[in-house]
């Protein structure tokens, strides 16, 4: 007995640790990276929840904008942050597509651990109000003639969603990548791009300003938020309906009771009318999850894109 007692001591002492740590968090300021340019969509998902889990955990939700390397920077940055919870990142699909289209990934999946989902977006294809085409005059056109239009894509998500309509009906346009929505959109109600691929969230208050017009959705039926905009379907290409997503993830190693009650307050916040109301005017389907449901989305998105790039043969040298 005299031999496992040292050990029982240590895990007593390591197990009230934690508790007083879930107790007590967040001690300071907690820091919630964006790996994209201020006024996307992820930006704004953040800014909407930070505020709410501030209120409910006592101390500041600080956005933290460190965009580039479609949102590897960001994520590289999360991934070597102390486990403490102090340090968080807002994901989307780019967390699961630079991991596989990498040929040596400079983060892990399991550098990470699911904290909940926020929301749900569909993608929409914008132009600036004096493109003149439609959804199906584009799709109509011979490709010398579409690889013409500038298209701007913020995101690795956006990109593999063109690349993937790409594989299905051939179009194609002369992507630009941008390093966020915000600057993607700022150029195209400049008119300096006629067209932008991005999440509905990041897009919907220029189309209801009039500033952009809707080109395309990728929902199976219209959008009640802007229904004005036709599906990708009922445009002639079956089987082109995805969403964005985004979520809450921590560094690995970050004890579990800190991510429990992350994850009860994140519930919380998205139940506040304030929250929702402003995630329904972005078109932001409020989706909460448990840790599991987190990840298993994640194992998902994985199979997905592995599955699209091998349709594109889409290689991203590093």
């Amino acid at each position: 007995m005299k031999f496992f007692y040292p050990m029982a001591v240590a895990i007593f002492v390591f197990v009230q640790a934690c508790a007083f740590a879930a107790d007590t968090y967040p001690t300071r300021p907690v820091r919630l990276i964006v790996p994209y340019a201020p006024g996307g969509s992820s930006d704004i998902t953040a800014r909407a929840v930070g505020q709410k889990l501030a209120e409910l955990l006592g101390q500041s939700f600080v956005i933290d904008s460190r965009p580039g390397a479609a949102s590897i920077i960001g994520t590289e940055i999360a991934a070597h942050a102390p486990a403490d919870g102090q340090t968080l990142i807002i994901s989307d699909p780019a967390f699961t597509i630079n991991f596989i289209a990498y040929a040596k990934p400079s983060y892990a999946i399991a550098d990470f651990k699911p904290v909940s989902l926020l929301a749900t977006t569909p993608h929409m294809l914008l132009a600036h109000p004096s493109f003149a085409h439609s959804l199906k005059e584009l799709l109509a056109m011979p490709k010398a003639q579409t690889s013409k239009f500038a298209m701007g894509t913020t995101g690795q998500g956006p990109y593999m969603i063109y690349e993937w309509l790409r594989s299905k009906t051939g179009i194609t346009f002369n992507e630009v990548p941008y390093k966020g929505g915000g600057p993607a959109l700022i150029d195209a109600m400049a008119n300096q791009i006629p067209l932008v691929f991005t999440p509905v969230a990041g897009g919907a208050p220029y189309l209801k300003s009039g500033r952009l017009k809707g080109v395309g959705i990728t929902t199976a039926v219209r959008h009640p938020l802007v229904a004005d905009v036709p599906t990708f379907r009922e445009s002639g290409v079956p089987d082109f309906v995805v969403s964005h997503w985004f979520g809450i993830l921590a560094p690995a190693g970050t004890p579990q009771n800190v991510v429990t009650k992350l994850n009860a307050a994140v519930r919380t916040a998205l139940t506040a009318p304030e929250v929702r109301d402003r995630f329904t005017t972005l078109a932001l389907d409020v989706t909460p999850s448990s840790e599991d449901e987190f990840r298993s989305l994640i194992d998902r998105e994985l199979k997905r894109w592995k599955e699209v790039m091998t349709q594109t043969d889409v290689r991203i040298e590093q």
